[in-house]
């Protein structure tokens, strides 16, 4: 990953220049929901992957059966049942994971247009933690990354008003169909 750069210093006069070894082969995933149940602070659910056989051909990005298993876990962590919003990732759309969903009725999935990544709440939690724990950092070595990654992304689930924030900026309303009194 190469760093992005928030701000730097030279010398005046001097163009300030950032020199960054070659880029490493090592690969992460991160995968993260937000989450929102009316009455309760919004919530941060993430799973980092690091991709040890990518280069001799092996799985370059997350599975479904990754992506059920962070289902299952949200399922669990959250108390309740859950409804999906996502983005349009061949993964989101396999058909195993279709099937997955549709046996589960604590599920509900629906899929975002495609080329809107202003809708989906998780761009905005990307785009914080790059300008935060990600900024200015020459990475030493793989686990210097990851270490970073996890503690932004803890920061970033310990104040909910930054998730509301990425929810609210989507422009999406949060409400849930009303109960009907009988």
């Amino acid at each position: 990953m190469t760093p992005p750069t928030s701000r730097t210093w030279s010398r005046r006069g001097t163009t300030p220049v950032i020199r960054v070894r070659g880029r490493s082969q090592r690969r992460f995933s991160i995968a993260a929901l937000c989450c929102h149940k009316p009455g309760e602070r919004s919530r941060l659910i993430y799973r980092p992957r690091r991709h040890t056989d990518h280069k001799s051909g092996g799985r370059k990005s997350f599975a479904w059966t990754e992506y059920r298993d962070l289902l299952i876990a949200a399922h669990q962590q959250l108390g309740g049942p859950i409804v999906l919003i996502w983005d349009n990732l061949n993964v989101h759309k396999d058909r195993r994971m279709r099937a997955f969903i549709d046996t589960h009725d604590w599920i509900t999935a629906y899929h975002l247009p495609p080329y809107t990544p202003d809708l989906n709440p998780v761009e905005g939690i990307w785009s914080i933690l790059r300008r935060t724990s990600q900024a200015n950092t020459a990475f030493t070595n793989s686990d210097h990354l990851i270490s970073r990654l996890r503690h932004g992304l803890r920061q970033i689930q310990y104040r909910s008003d930054i998730i509301d924030g990425c929810l609210t900026a989507t422009g999406l309303t949060l409400t849930t169909p009303r109960l009907q009194t009988q």
